[in-house]
Protein backbone atom coordinates (compact mmCIF):
# COMPACT_ATOMS: atom_id res chain seq x y z
CA UNK A 1 0.00 0.00 0.00
CA UNK A 2 1.00 3.84 -0.40
CA UNK A 3 -0.12 6.68 0.31
CA UNK A 4 0.25 10.17 -1.24
CA UNK A 5 0.83 13.78 0.90
CA UNK A 6 0.77 17.23 -0.58
CA UNK A 7 2.04 20.55 0.96
CA UNK A 8 1.07 23.79 0.10
CA UNK A 9 2.16 27.38 1.12
CA UNK A 10 -1.08 29.54 0.57
CA UNK A 11 -3.64 31.33 2.24
CA UNK A 12 -6.44 28.83 3.77
CA UNK A 13 -9.69 31.41 3.40
CA UNK A 14 -8.85 30.07 -0.91
CA UNK A 15 -8.78 26.43 -1.24
CA UNK A 16 -10.14 26.69 -5.11
CA UNK A 17 -7.15 24.28 -5.85
CA UNK A 18 -8.92 21.43 -3.81
CA UNK A 19 -12.20 19.76 -5.97
CA UNK A 20 -15.79 20.15 -4.00
CA UNK A 21 -16.54 16.82 -2.19
CA UNK A 22 -12.97 15.71 -2.89
CA UNK A 23 -11.90 15.34 1.18
CA UNK A 24 -12.68 12.54 3.56
CA UNK A 25 -12.55 14.20 7.14
CA UNK A 26 -10.69 17.61 8.38
CA UNK A 27 -8.45 17.40 11.53
CA UNK A 28 -7.08 21.06 12.17
CA UNK A 29 -6.16 24.04 15.12
CA UNK A 30 -6.53 27.26 13.62
CA UNK A 31 -5.00 30.36 15.16
CA UNK A 32 -7.30 31.18 18.49
CA UNK A 33 -8.42 34.79 18.12
CA UNK A 34 -7.59 37.02 21.05
CA UNK A 35 -5.10 35.18 22.07
CA UNK A 36 -2.33 37.39 21.43
CA UNK A 37 0.50 35.35 19.82
CA UNK A 38 -1.79 35.55 16.72
CA UNK A 39 -2.86 39.28 17.12
CA UNK A 40 -0.03 39.82 14.24
CA UNK A 41 -1.26 36.74 12.01
CA UNK A 42 -5.03 38.07 12.21
CA UNK A 43 -3.95 41.90 11.96
CA UNK A 44 -2.22 40.86 8.40
CA UNK A 45 -5.34 39.35 7.54
CA UNK A 46 -7.53 42.19 7.97
CA UNK A 47 -6.07 45.66 8.78
CA UNK A 48 -9.24 46.64 10.89
CA UNK A 49 -8.54 44.07 13.72
CA UNK A 50 -5.30 45.66 14.39
CA UNK A 51 -7.09 48.83 14.60
CA UNK A 52 -9.69 47.53 17.09
CA UNK A 53 -6.99 45.92 19.43
CA UNK A 54 -5.44 49.50 19.32
CA UNK A 55 -8.56 51.25 20.49
CA UNK A 56 -9.53 48.34 22.88
CA UNK A 57 -12.37 47.37 20.89
CA UNK A 58 -12.37 43.69 21.87
CA UNK A 59 -15.71 42.68 20.83
CA UNK A 60 -15.27 44.02 17.36
CA UNK A 61 -11.86 42.93 17.48
CA UNK A 62 -12.78 39.07 18.66
CA UNK A 63 -15.74 39.13 15.72
CA UNK A 64 -13.44 40.40 13.06
CA UNK A 65 -10.96 37.70 13.94
CA UNK A 66 -13.66 35.43 13.29
CA UNK A 67 -14.75 36.45 10.29
CA UNK A 68 -11.72 35.44 8.64
CA UNK A 69 -11.93 31.79 10.10
CA UNK A 70 -15.28 31.70 8.74
CA UNK A 71 -13.99 31.72 5.67
CA UNK A 72 -12.02 28.39 5.82
CA UNK A 73 -15.16 26.78 7.16
CA UNK A 74 -17.22 27.68 4.05
CA UNK A 75 -14.06 26.68 2.39
CA UNK A 76 -13.51 23.21 4.32
CA UNK A 77 -17.59 22.91 4.19
CA UNK A 78 -16.90 22.71 0.06
CA UNK A 79 -14.59 20.35 -0.04
CA UNK A 80 -16.29 17.94 2.12
CA UNK A 81 -17.50 14.68 0.60
CA UNK A 82 -20.90 14.08 1.77
CA UNK A 83 -20.83 12.43 5.21
CA UNK A 84 -17.46 13.90 5.92
CA UNK A 85 -16.26 14.84 8.96
CA UNK A 86 -14.29 18.25 10.59
CA UNK A 87 -12.49 17.74 13.40
CA UNK A 88 -11.61 21.50 14.86
CA UNK A 89 -9.25 21.90 18.26
CA UNK A 90 -10.19 25.27 19.48
CA UNK A 91 -9.44 26.99 22.68
CA UNK A 92 -11.37 29.65 24.51
CA UNK A 93 -9.08 33.09 25.25
CA UNK A 94 -8.98 35.22 28.52
CA UNK A 95 -7.80 38.43 27.96
CA UNK A 96 -7.73 42.39 29.98
CA UNK A 97 -8.46 45.04 27.45
CA UNK A 98 -9.52 48.30 28.61
CA UNK A 99 -8.60 47.05 32.78
CA UNK A 100 -11.70 44.53 31.54
CA UNK A 101 -10.60 40.66 32.19
CA UNK A 102 -13.19 38.16 30.40
CA UNK A 103 -13.35 35.19 28.69
CA UNK A 104 -14.06 35.16 24.55
CA UNK A 105 -15.57 31.63 23.28
CA UNK A 106 -14.02 30.96 20.58
CA UNK A 107 -15.46 27.05 20.49
CA UNK A 108 -19.08 28.74 20.57
CA UNK A 109 -18.52 31.25 17.88
CA UNK A 110 -16.80 28.12 15.75
CA UNK A 111 -20.22 26.33 16.16
CA UNK A 112 -22.35 29.13 15.57
CA UNK A 113 -20.34 29.98 11.94
CA UNK A 114 -20.35 26.13 10.99
CA UNK A 115 -24.08 25.61 11.93
CA UNK A 116 -25.02 28.33 9.49
CA UNK A 117 -22.71 27.29 6.60
CA UNK A 118 -24.94 23.94 6.68
CA UNK A 119 -22.92 21.56 9.39
CA UNK A 120 -24.57 19.13 11.76
CA UNK A 121 -23.07 19.46 15.21
CA UNK A 122 -21.99 15.93 16.56
CA UNK A 123 -20.67 15.54 20.64
CA UNK A 124 -17.30 17.01 21.21
CA UNK A 125 -14.33 16.18 22.99
CA UNK A 126 -12.91 18.15 25.67
CA UNK A 127 -9.19 17.66 25.98
CA UNK A 128 -8.07 18.52 29.15
CA UNK A 129 -4.78 19.48 29.64
CA UNK A 130 -3.66 19.41 33.70
CA UNK A 131 -1.36 21.79 35.05
CA UNK A 132 0.33 21.39 38.59
CA UNK A 133 1.41 25.31 38.66
CA UNK A 134 0.99 26.48 42.13
CA UNK A 135 0.14 30.00 40.37
CA UNK A 136 -2.31 28.71 38.16
CA UNK A 137 -5.22 30.34 39.22
CA UNK A 138 -5.70 34.44 38.44
CA UNK A 139 -6.88 37.47 39.70
CA UNK A 140 -6.99 38.23 43.56
CA UNK A 141 -6.02 34.97 44.80
CA UNK A 142 -7.36 33.67 47.77
CA UNK A 143 -9.97 36.99 48.32
CA UNK A 144 -12.82 36.85 47.36
CA UNK A 145 -14.66 38.11 44.49
CA UNK A 146 -11.56 39.21 42.24
CA UNK A 147 -10.40 35.45 41.21
CA UNK A 148 -10.84 33.65 37.80
CA UNK A 149 -11.77 29.85 37.04
CA UNK A 150 -8.21 29.03 35.13
CA UNK A 151 -8.70 27.04 31.65
CA UNK A 152 -7.22 23.90 31.42
CA UNK A 153 -8.58 22.27 28.73
CA UNK A 154 -9.32 23.04 24.80
CA UNK A 155 -11.94 21.99 22.93
CA UNK A 156 -12.45 19.44 19.86
CA UNK A 157 -15.83 20.59 17.81
CA UNK A 158 -16.95 17.29 15.65
CA UNK A 159 -19.32 18.78 12.76
CA UNK A 160 -20.52 16.08 10.10
CA UNK A 161 -21.41 17.21 6.14
CA UNK A 162 -25.11 15.78 5.75
CA UNK A 163 -25.89 12.08 6.65
CA UNK A 164 -24.09 9.46 7.93
CA UNK A 165 -21.16 8.14 5.57
CA UNK A 166 -22.05 5.05 4.22
CA UNK A 167 -19.56 1.96 2.30
CA UNK A 168 -21.41 0.42 -0.29
CA UNK A 169 -18.34 -0.77 -2.27
CA UNK A 170 -16.70 -4.36 -1.75
CA UNK A 171 -13.32 -2.08 -1.18
CA UNK A 172 -14.48 0.23 1.07
CA UNK A 173 -16.04 -2.19 3.22
CA UNK A 174 -12.76 -4.15 3.20
CA UNK A 175 -10.79 -1.37 4.33
CA UNK A 176 -13.15 -0.20 6.84
CA UNK A 177 -12.76 -3.54 8.30
CA UNK A 178 -8.88 -3.44 8.42
CA UNK A 179 -8.90 0.32 9.86
CA UNK A 180 -11.24 -1.23 12.68
CA UNK A 181 -10.22 0.19 16.26
CA UNK A 182 -10.16 -2.13 19.16
CA UNK A 183 -12.63 -2.75 21.91
CA UNK A 184 -10.27 -0.80 24.55
CA UNK A 185 -9.74 2.30 22.20
CA UNK A 186 -13.28 2.53 21.47
CA UNK A 187 -14.11 2.85 25.32
CA UNK A 188 -11.29 5.45 25.97
CA UNK A 189 -11.25 7.52 22.31
CA UNK A 190 -15.30 7.85 22.33
CA UNK A 191 -14.80 9.60 25.66
CA UNK A 192 -16.38 13.43 25.67
CA UNK A 193 -13.03 14.66 28.14
CA UNK A 194 -9.72 13.50 27.20
CA UNK A 195 -6.82 13.66 30.03
CA UNK A 196 -4.53 11.08 29.07
CA UNK A 197 -2.68 13.11 26.15
CA UNK A 198 -0.63 15.80 27.29
CA UNK A 199 0.46 19.22 25.24
CA UNK A 200 3.79 19.12 23.29
CA UNK A 201 7.00 20.66 24.61
CA UNK A 202 7.37 23.71 21.51
CA UNK A 203 11.00 24.26 22.01
CA UNK A 204 12.55 22.63 19.84
CA UNK A 205 10.34 24.03 17.20
CA UNK A 206 10.36 27.49 17.73
CA UNK A 207 14.08 26.67 17.15
CA UNK A 208 13.68 26.02 14.07
CA UNK A 209 11.01 28.44 12.98
CA UNK A 210 12.25 31.37 14.88
CA UNK A 211 9.30 31.86 15.97
CA UNK A 212 6.55 30.44 18.34
CA UNK A 213 3.79 28.01 17.73
CA UNK A 214 1.36 26.38 19.42
CA UNK A 215 0.88 22.83 17.59
CA UNK A 216 -1.41 20.43 19.28
CA UNK A 217 0.41 16.94 20.09
CA UNK A 218 0.55 14.27 17.07
CA UNK A 219 -1.79 11.94 19.82
CA UNK A 220 -4.32 13.74 18.85
CA UNK A 221 -4.94 13.94 15.02
CA UNK A 222 -3.54 10.50 15.20
CA UNK A 223 -6.87 9.74 17.44
CA UNK A 224 -8.96 11.36 15.24
CA UNK A 225 -7.73 10.21 11.77
CA UNK A 226 -8.86 6.49 13.10
CA UNK A 227 -12.06 7.69 15.07
CA UNK A 228 -13.38 9.08 11.74
CA UNK A 229 -11.64 8.06 8.76
CA UNK A 230 -10.82 4.94 6.93
CA UNK A 231 -6.87 3.51 5.38
CA UNK A 232 -6.68 5.37 1.48
CA UNK A 233 -9.00 8.16 2.55
CA UNK A 234 -8.04 11.92 2.37
CA UNK A 235 -7.21 14.25 5.08
CA UNK A 236 -7.51 18.17 5.00
CA UNK A 237 -5.46 20.31 7.27
CA UNK A 238 -6.09 24.03 6.64
CA UNK A 239 -3.74 25.33 9.38
CA UNK A 240 -1.06 22.80 9.07
CA UNK A 241 1.53 24.46 10.98
CA UNK A 242 4.68 22.17 11.88
CA UNK A 243 3.19 19.23 9.81
CA UNK A 244 1.83 17.23 12.65
CA UNK A 245 -1.76 16.65 10.76
CA UNK A 246 0.42 15.06 7.89
CA UNK A 247 2.76 12.82 10.23
CA UNK A 248 -0.03 11.07 12.19
CA UNK A 249 -2.13 10.99 8.59
CA UNK A 250 1.31 8.99 7.61
CA UNK A 251 1.16 7.07 10.07
CA UNK A 252 -2.30 5.82 9.71
CA UNK A 253 -1.79 5.07 6.42
CA UNK A 254 -4.23 8.10 4.79
CA UNK A 255 -3.51 10.39 1.85
CA UNK A 256 -3.52 14.19 3.35
CA UNK A 257 -3.61 17.72 1.94
CA UNK A 258 -1.67 20.19 4.45
CA UNK A 259 -1.96 24.12 3.63
CA UNK A 260 0.56 26.35 5.95
CA UNK A 261 0.12 29.96 5.14
CA UNK A 262 3.67 30.80 6.71
CA UNK A 263 6.32 29.69 4.64
CA UNK A 264 8.31 30.33 8.22
CA UNK A 265 7.24 26.49 8.70
CA UNK A 266 8.46 25.03 5.24
CA UNK A 267 11.80 23.59 6.54
CA UNK A 268 10.43 22.68 10.06
CA UNK A 269 7.36 20.23 7.89
CA UNK A 270 9.73 18.68 5.66
CA UNK A 271 12.34 18.08 8.30
CA UNK A 272 9.46 15.99 10.21
CA UNK A 273 8.26 14.91 7.21
CA UNK A 274 11.85 13.28 6.43
CA UNK A 275 13.76 12.40 9.21
CA UNK A 276 10.95 12.13 11.77
CA UNK A 277 8.15 9.98 10.11
CA UNK A 278 10.29 6.38 11.07
CA UNK A 279 10.82 7.62 14.62
CA UNK A 280 6.75 8.05 14.49
CA UNK A 281 6.52 4.15 13.65
CA UNK A 282 6.05 3.44 17.72
CA UNK A 283 2.93 5.00 17.75
CA UNK A 284 1.67 1.77 15.67
CA UNK A 285 3.40 -0.88 17.62
CA UNK A 286 2.35 0.90 20.69
CA UNK A 287 -0.96 0.73 20.03
CA UNK A 288 -0.30 -3.12 19.30
CA UNK A 289 1.48 -3.31 23.10
CA UNK A 290 -1.50 -1.43 24.63
CA UNK A 291 -3.73 -4.28 23.31
CA UNK A 292 -1.35 -7.17 24.54
CA UNK A 293 -1.48 -5.49 28.45
CA UNK A 294 -4.96 -4.95 27.75
CA UNK A 295 -5.38 -9.18 27.03
CA UNK A 296 -2.65 -9.98 29.97
CA UNK A 297 -5.25 -7.92 32.21
CA UNK A 298 -8.33 -9.09 31.36
CA UNK A 299 -7.12 -12.84 31.14
CA UNK A 300 -6.28 -12.10 34.62
CA UNK A 301 -9.35 -11.22 35.83
CA UNK A 302 -11.99 -12.70 33.72
CA UNK A 303 -9.99 -15.76 32.25
CA UNK A 304 -9.28 -16.29 28.70
CA UNK A 305 -12.81 -17.68 28.16
CA UNK A 306 -13.82 -13.76 27.80
CA UNK A 307 -12.10 -13.57 24.58
CA UNK A 308 -14.51 -14.84 21.57
CA UNK A 309 -12.80 -13.99 18.67
CA UNK A 310 -9.13 -13.92 17.22
CA UNK A 311 -7.80 -11.27 14.95
CA UNK A 312 -6.70 -13.23 11.92
CA UNK A 313 -3.76 -11.24 10.89
CA UNK A 314 -1.77 -11.39 14.35
CA UNK A 315 -3.63 -14.42 16.20
CA UNK A 316 -4.22 -12.88 19.20
CA UNK A 317 -7.72 -12.36 21.02
CA UNK A 318 -9.91 -9.49 20.43
CA UNK A 319 -13.06 -8.51 22.45
CA UNK A 320 -15.39 -7.96 19.11
CA UNK A 321 -16.09 -9.74 15.26
CA UNK A 322 -15.79 -6.13 14.10
CA UNK A 323 -11.68 -6.34 15.60
CA UNK A 324 -10.45 -10.05 13.21
CA UNK A 325 -9.41 -8.28 10.15
CA UNK A 326 -7.57 -4.74 12.06
CA UNK A 327 -4.12 -4.65 10.11
CA UNK A 328 -0.93 -2.49 10.80
CA UNK A 329 1.25 -1.54 8.60
CA UNK A 330 4.96 1.28 9.38
CA UNK A 331 6.75 2.72 7.39
CA UNK A 332 8.97 2.05 4.91
CA UNK A 333 10.24 4.43 3.09
CA UNK A 334 9.45 8.28 2.12
CA UNK A 335 10.04 9.64 -1.40
CA UNK A 336 9.53 13.04 -2.40
CA UNK A 337 8.05 13.24 -5.98
CA UNK A 338 7.80 16.44 -6.31
CA UNK A 339 8.25 19.53 -4.25
CA UNK A 340 6.10 19.63 -1.06
CA UNK A 341 4.50 16.23 -2.10
CA UNK A 342 5.60 12.59 -0.97
CA UNK A 343 5.09 9.39 -1.27
CA UNK A 344 4.87 7.10 1.84
CA UNK A 345 5.42 2.62 0.52
CA UNK A 346 4.67 0.65 4.33
CA UNK A 347 5.04 -2.75 5.02
CA UNK A 348 3.05 -5.22 7.56
CA UNK A 349 3.78 -4.82 10.92
CA UNK A 350 4.68 -8.10 12.43
CA UNK A 351 5.06 -8.54 16.29
CA UNK A 352 6.29 -11.68 18.06
CA UNK A 353 2.83 -13.67 19.14
CA UNK A 354 4.44 -14.94 22.30
CA UNK A 355 3.60 -11.12 23.73
CA UNK A 356 0.03 -11.03 22.52
CA UNK A 357 -0.96 -14.80 24.08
Amino acid sequence: MKTKHKILFQDSRDLANIKSESVDLIVTSPPYPMIQMWDNIFSKLNLKIEDSLNTEKSILAFELMHKELDKTWQESYRTLKNGGIACINIGDATRTINDRFQLFSNHSRILESCTKIGFHCLPEILWRKRTNAPNKFMGSGMLPVGAYVTLEHEHILILRKNNRRHFNYIDEKRMRSESAFFWEERNSWFSDIWEDIRGTNQKKYELETNRRNASFPIDIPYRLINMFSIKGDVVLDPYLGIGTTTMAAMLSERNSIGIEIDKNFKNTIFKRIRDDSMIYNEYVLNRLNKHSDFIKKRAGEKGKSSFKYINKKYQFPVMTKQEIDMTFNKIREIKETNTGEFEILYDILSINQNQTQ
